[in-house]
């Protein structure tokens, strides 16, 4: 059950960054695999002190209450992403050149770190409920970083392709029900 938590948490947290990625590729503003890769690394660095900060809830009370907890904050943050159709990343996603300081069409190393600052606020929240679980910290981290890294790339690469498709227009929508179904198996499970 957990496996499917990782996997599900990894895809719901980096949704946000599929559109990201496609309102970079449709302004053609590349990002290279080295600031991709910056972008993923923030993310696992803020999802790593989530999950931690999750499983040290953990000590101070009862682990069936942590799961509880955890399950229904995922839920929350579920619930929120579906009601809140203009989340946090909607501005970065209808003005990306924000983050391209030197108006190059290239996202920088030093540009992907504020970008990947940004991107990362999806896993805060879902990494403290993923830690009160008590789930693996590592495989929840590379999970993250990993579906990062490949919904950056594929959105940056489609683009304009992709903002056309169900994912595309959705994905606010389609990461909040994968968050409330994985508080769901959580609690069952």
């Amino acid at each position: 059950m957990h496996w499917i938590s990782i996997i599900l948490i990894g895809i719901a947290a980096n949704l946000d960054n599929l559109g990201i990625g496609l309102a970079y590729g449709v302004k053609r503003v590349k990002i290279p695999a080295l600031s991709n890769a910056v972008i993923a690394i923030m993310s696992m660095i803020v999802t790593f002190v989530a999950v931690t900060a999750g499983g040290t809830i953990v000590e101070y009370i009862s682990p069936h209450i942590a799961n509880l907890l955890g399950s229904l904050l995922l839920c929350t943050i579920g619930l929120w992403t579906l009601v809140s159709n203009r989340f946090s990343q909607q501005g970065i996603a209808e003005q990306p050149e924000l983050f391209d300081e030197d108006k190059n069409y290239i996202i920088s190393f030093r540009e992907a770190i504020t970008l990947g600052f940004i991107l990362s606020a999806n896993c805060l929240a879902g990494g403290i409920a993923i830690g009160a679980h008590g789930i693996s910290v590592i495989w929840t981290v590379i999970s993250i970083g990993t579906f990062s890294f490949i919904t950056v790339a594929i959105g940056s690469h489609f683009g304009n392709l992709l903002t056309k498709t169900f994912i595309g227009k959705y994905s606010a929508a389609i990461s909040g029900w994968l968050l409330i179904m994985i508080g769901v198996l959580e609690i069952l499970g």
